[in-house]
């Protein structure tokens, strides 16, 4: 039967941490300086929720799931912790970090031993859950769930314990069918299941119709697939190039049947388990990792880029906070903004001026930036400076910069002598550049008879580039200091006038900031001249001042105009961000993504919008089929409710190849809905265009509900049968969840 011992049979943990776990203990919850209460922690034996208790009686133990833990970290590394506990108890705290908005948990163990063992086993246990492939993970999911159908923990199922388990798989069943399932599997006719009768009633419940038919459709060799039939699966369906070699590989690799394994043979399980694997995903697993030349100059990139990164929600009256710069870092963001103004005891501090976002100090954020700057991506950060400050805390600010990130400045040009392009992201990895305004220009500071300016200076010219346009008249009269100008190098903020005007007075180092009407206008109305103006400066996007709710606008027009730093409200979950990380998703989530060749050329005749004739012209037909979907979460956890999911293709890029299609709804089943429905798309513009894959629950009353989506560039999608993984609102992966696809690209006549 499916019991906790079947579960350790599938994936051994360290089973001194999974014990330790499974008898948990107490910790002290920590919220604020006052209240440190004492919770009961403990892992259920499901091995994957962990269920807390009050030592108030009558209030509720409360649980959540492992997979909504982020991170787990050791010491008073936390924002709260750092806030609320004293130094002393360092090595006694430790947090939880969760992927949802959900606030961290705090905790504080009765030991610097006891920290460290909880630490070390829900490390052990997070990366043991994270590297189970998704068959592992299918077998886990349906396994804890017979448990929890099981009400009287017999390891016996009766019919209604059946129809309970359906429930919680998502699969509505009428009685009839739920008594001709159970019959079915009733062999020894006792009126409940047990031990192979459960597995039966399992291998129905995972069966993969679509899979079989393709399996069959190969299996040439007594009902198996042998090597040569893998061959040609390999290279006719999945468009690979596959050698006989290759497919004994895969054979080795997935195939659970030692006697089938040794006459290289692949069986329908095998088969089943290979489709699963990171290799035969949607995305071409060459372009997972940094596939682009990374040495050429830095404006020759789309830069993954955050606008106000220290708020967690809105720009109004929401919190602001360091673990906001932290979370953008982590997903990849490469230019964080940084609004400071002057705080009490001489102690810059970052908010949202002029509205009641709560403020951090300046130093803690920076100090921040520097332990998650390069987690996920080693190439440069760019720390786009917003300043209000008066000289004296000016001053301060670059004495933090100096001091905490210390060698990983940049404050002189790399090289000798006076630049005359950027460096690239491969000679900066590891770096951070300040982006900000500058007394003079760089060229001052190698000139032989550079006067000494004073130590603080009106900026020479009206640069005001100010995100708030009632700050202009201050902003123009705001002194510099001279340590905190010396700091910009490569990004001198100016004001924009003109196309022509930045040709001809502008150093490639000085760029511009605009609000994302203007940039719109610009993109529309000008668009070559936007595009030639991008090939030799850097240009930064921001939200309108009037999306006080941190809603995002749509990246991909401004990226058709070659713009570098299209920044997002990176703490708000919608399409557009969704779009945004589809489109640096591959290169390795470096956060960098080189332009394409069009948009790099001084005398580029592109235009997005009329299109006229060119080497961006690849007409390409991109054909869809969409066959099936597993394992799809249920939207709310009522009882009774079921998914009736739909899937949506749509393809972004230059306006001629927008556009999008949709399958019906298949009612009442999240379990294994089945569509095959084809699209084709016609895609002009392959190197700007992105496809994105949305399922939903079908609703025509109150509108439909966004269950996951997948978004990649055209040139990274991977033909053949391919398994696409969904992703939450939060970007976090589905863990069971995916959809099934067959793709095709092919050059239109």
């Amino acid at each position: 039967g499916f019991s906790s011992e079947h579960f350790f049979l599938l994936h051994k943990s360290g089973d001194s941490d999974l014990q330790f776990l499974l008898q948990g203990g107490d910790l002290l919850k920590v919220l604020s300086p006052s209240w440190k209460k004492t919770r009961y922690f403990r892992l259920m034996e499901d091995c994957k929720t962990i269920w807390r208790e009050s030592k108030r009686t009558f209030k509720d133990s409360q649980t959540f799931s492992l997979d909504d833990i982020s991170s787990v970290r050791l010491g008073r590394q936390s924002e709260g912790l750092r806030k609320n506990t004293e130094d002393q108890v360092e090595g006694r705290c430790f947090s939880i970090m969760f992927k949802s908005r959900r606030k961290n948990l705090d905790l504080i163990a009765s030991s610097e031993e006891e920290a460290k063992q909880w630490f070390n086993s829900l490390q052990k246990v997070l990366s043991n859950r994270n590297n189970l492939n998704i068959q592992q993970k299918t077998e886990h999911w349906i396994s804890s769930c017979l448990r929890k159908a099981d009400k009287n923990k017999d390891d016996k199922m009766t019919q209604s314990e059946l129809k309970n388990f359906l429930r919680l798989i998502n699969i509505k069943v009428d009685d009839d069918y739920a008594e001709m399932l159970f019959q079915k599997c009733d062999k020894s006719k006792s009126g409940h299941l047990s031990g192979e009768e459960i597995e039966h009633f399992y291998d129905l419940l995972t069966h993969r119709e679509e899979i079989d038919v393709i399996y069959g459709a190969y299996a040439k060799t007594t009902g198996f697939m042998s090597s040569q039939n893998l061959v040609d699966f390999l290279k006719k369906e999945q468009r690979e190039k596959a050698t006989l070699a290759d497919a004994h590989n895969i054979i080795q690799k997935h195939e659970p049947d030692e006697n089938a394994k040794e006459k290289k043979l692949l069986s329908k399980d095998g088969f089943l388990i290979y489709m699963h694997y990171p290799e035969t995903l949607v995305l071409k697993p060459d372009h997972r990792e940094v596939y682009q030349d990374m040495s050429q100059p830095l404006n020759r990139y789309f830069i993954s880029s955050s606008h106000n990164t220290y708020l967690m929600e809105d720009q109004l009256s929401g919190p602001s906070s360091t673990e906001a710069y932290v979370r953008a870092l982590l997903k990849s963001c490469r230019c964080v903004e940084l609004d400071v103004w002057d705080g009490s005891d001489n102690e810059p501090v970052i908010y949202h001026g002029y509205t009641l976002t709560s403020k951090i100090l300046f130093r803690d954020a920076i100090k921040s930036i520097k332990e998650y700057a390069f987690k996920t991506s080693d190439y440069p950060v760019i720390l786009s400076l917003e300043n209000h400050c008066s000289v004296e805390q000016q001053e301060v600010m670059a004495h933090h910069l100096s001091s905490i990130l210390g060698s990983a400045l940049v404050t002189s040009p790399l090289g000798e002598g006076m630049p005359t392009d950027f460096p690239s992201p491969e000679e900066l990895k590891g770096k951070f550049l300040i982006k900000g305004k500058r007394l003079n220009k760089l060229e001052a500071s190698f000139a032989p008879e550079a006067a000494e300016a004073d130590d603080a200076d009106v900026t020479e010219e009206d640069e005001s580039n100010n995100e708030d346009e009632d700050e202009q008249k201050e902003d123009e009269k705001r002194k510099l200091a001279k340590e905190l100008s010396g700091m910009v190098v490569y990004c001198k903020s100016v004001h924009f006038h003109s196309f022509e005007d930045a040709r001809q007075n502008l150093s490639f180092y000085e760029m511009s900031s605009f609000k994302e009407q203007k940039a719109l206008a610009l993109a529309e109305e000008s668009a070559n001249s936007f595009i030639r103006h991008n090939v030799d400066k850097l240009s930064r996007i921001y939200p309108a001042g009037s999306r006080t709710d941190s809603s995002n606008y749509n990246p991909v027009p401004l990226w058709n105009a070659g713009c570098q730093l299209v920044a997002l409200n990176f703490q708000t979950t919608c399409t557009d961000m969704d779009v945004n990380q589809g489109r640096f998703l591959v290169n390795g989530k470096s956060g960098y993504i080189l332009k394409p060749a069009f948009l790099r050329d001084v005398d580029t005749e592109f235009d997005p919008i009329t299109l006229t004739r060119g080497d961006w012209l690849k007409h390409k037909t991109l054909h869809v089929l969409v066959v099936s979907a597993q394992q799809l979460p249920k939207m709310n956890n009522k009882k009774f409710s079921f998914v009736d999911p739909l899937v949506k293709v749509q393809v972004y890029g230059v306006p001629a190849d927008v556009a999008e299609r949709q399958t019906v709804a298949v009612e009442n089943n999240g379990f294994n809905p089945a569509w095959n429905e084809s699209f084709q798309f016609d895609v002009y513009v392959p190197d700007l265009a992105l496809v994105r894959f949305t399922i939903e629950d079908h609703d025509s009353t109150s509108g439909n509900e966004f269950i996951g989506q997948y978004t990649l560039p055209f040139n990274s999608l991977n033909m053949g049968y391919r398994q696409v993984p969904l992703l939450n609102k939060n970007g976090d992966v589905l863990s069971s969840a995916g959809l099934f696809v067959h793709i095709m690209v092919l050059d239109a006549e």
